[in-house]
């Protein structure tokens, strides 16, 4: 990332979001909102004194999970590229009550600017890459594993952050109360391959359980249990793994943990169905660790509209071709990269990416596109104007001309039909596929 913020050739917008997108491949115009830092970028040195000294600490429900707290002027992590922090309007005692402006009295370069405005930026590109990403699904929508009753129940997320050196614990496990766990639970599949939930694996759950698992009994030596249905240690030296577990002493119950309930004295119960003993079990522990489900960000549907992208039936972006075209979208000249088209662990995000880069690359070489020769086509005598194609158009491929008449954009249209289906003056034909020609097609075969 440190190489990306220092090339020459790379103008990273941070703190911002696509507002608008219009053109075709290769012509592409990028409406950017680059959000108000209420810190002047050219001034700021990042030595993070304003951070030191600001008096307002609130939880972090974004890089800390809720598992620790920051500073109302802050940076999400000490490597953030570029390192410069950012005022969060909502909780900064200035913009709430109109006092403190601690952080202006001690920045030595004289960077905080509270009257710092939203920018609107209109970027030309020739291609895009969308790489949202993915987010954690809330376990509390499933009550049976009593998410959010007890503060020992947490996601794999959450422990992240507890076993990480620079965590809220300072890498140190340890419960609530601040003791080490004796027994420690963790279950598979939290609103994964459930038709409750999400019907689809989210693929990289059983391997970072596996590992948190390995990190419990080596930070400190408690008895691990993991209620699982099956394991899927799919890739390089995964297996290896999940066998080094077992040979360190993690128990494997091979079943779902069906519940988690919050006992009297504080202590966790996990109950579930052992389907090598066929029968039910239960174990009481310290701790539970819930490897919870992801799904797509829940601005997903509004970028899909922004891009003009479609959507598989579990809401991930949709590739052209889940085979011979898994990186590239039914909109021409707009790529994916990572788990914003579906679940994916580290190692297939970063071959996906370069595919993703690849195709960029070959299209710029190129120097000229292909576009497909089955578009739609206006008759404009019979356009009466109504624009209900221009509404129902999932590519934004269709606009009023100088005569009121509706006008497609051959480089983004494609061939779908959805115009042709919905003209109520049949206008608009589908190029080299009218009606005319699938009858003759039909009439041939029989």
């Amino acid at each position: 990332m440190m190489d990306a913020g220092r090339h020459p050739n790379i103008t990273l917008l941070t703190y911002s979001e696509v507002e608008a997108v219009s053109g075709y491949v290769g012509n592409f115009t990028v409406r950017i909102r680059k959000r108000a830092r209420s810190v002047d970028e050219e001034k700021c040195t990042g030595c993070g004194l304003c951070q030191e000294k600001c008096p307002t600490k609130v939880v972090d429900t974004a890089y800390e999970a809720g598992m620790g707290k920051r500073k109302a002027i802050y940076r999400p992590f000490s490597q953030a590229i570029p390192n410069i922090p950012v005022i969060d309007r909502e909780h900064c005692l200035f913009f709430t009550k109109g006092r403190c402006k601690l952080c202006e009295k001690v920045c030595p370069a004289g960077a905080i600017d509270y009257n710092q405005q939203d920018q609107l930026l209109d970027v030309q590109v020739g291609a895009i890459v969308v790489a949202t990403g993915y987010g954690m699904w809330d376990p509390r929508k499933l009550p049976q594993y009593s998410y959010g009753l007890s503060p020992n129940i947490i996601t794999g997320l959450q422990f992240e952050r507890l076993v990480s050196a620079g965590g809220p614990t300072g890498g140190h496990i340890v419960t609530a109360e601040g003791k080490e766990p004796e027994r420690v639970a963790i279950i598979h599949c939290v609103g994964s391959r459930d038709v409750n939930a999400h019907p689809y694996c989210s693929r990289f759950c059983c391997m970072y359980s596996l590992k948190h698992a390995h990190q419990v009994r080596d930070h400190t030596g408690a008895q691990v249990y993991q209620f699982y249905m099956d394991m899927r240690a799919f890739g390089k030296a995964y297996e290896e793994f999940y066998e080094r577990v077992q040979e360190e002493g993690v128990i494997f119950v091979r079943g779902r943990g069906a519940e988690v309930e919050v006992l009297p004295d504080g202590k966790l119960r996990v109950k579930g169905e052992d389907a090598d003993l066929g029968r039910l079990v239960s174990v009481d522990v310290d701790m539970v660790i819930l490897a919870s489900a992801i799904e797509p960000q829940p601005d997903a549907d509004r970028m899909a509209a922004i891009f003009g992208l479609g959507r598989t039936p579990d809401g991930w972006f949709a590739e052209a071709h889940p085979k011979l075209r898994p990186a590239e979208t039914a909109t021409a000249g707009i790529f994916l990269a990572g788990c914003c088209q579906g679940p994916r662990d580290i190692p297939d995000t970063v071959s996906h990416a370069d595919a993703a880069a690849m195709q960029v690359v070959r299209l710029f070489n190129q120097g000229e596109v292909t576009i497909s020769p089955t578009v739609a086509v206006v008759d404009e005598v019979k356009c009466v104007g109504c624009g209900e194609c221009i509404l129902a158009c999932p590519y934004s491929a269709i606009a009023r001309n100088l005569r009121g008449k509706a006008e497609v954009n051959p480089a983004l249209c494609q061939g779908c039909g959805t115009c042709v289906a919905t003209c109520p003056s049949h206008a608009i034909a589908g190029l080299h596929f009218t009606d005319e020609q699938i009858v003759a097609q039909i009439e041939g075969l029989l």
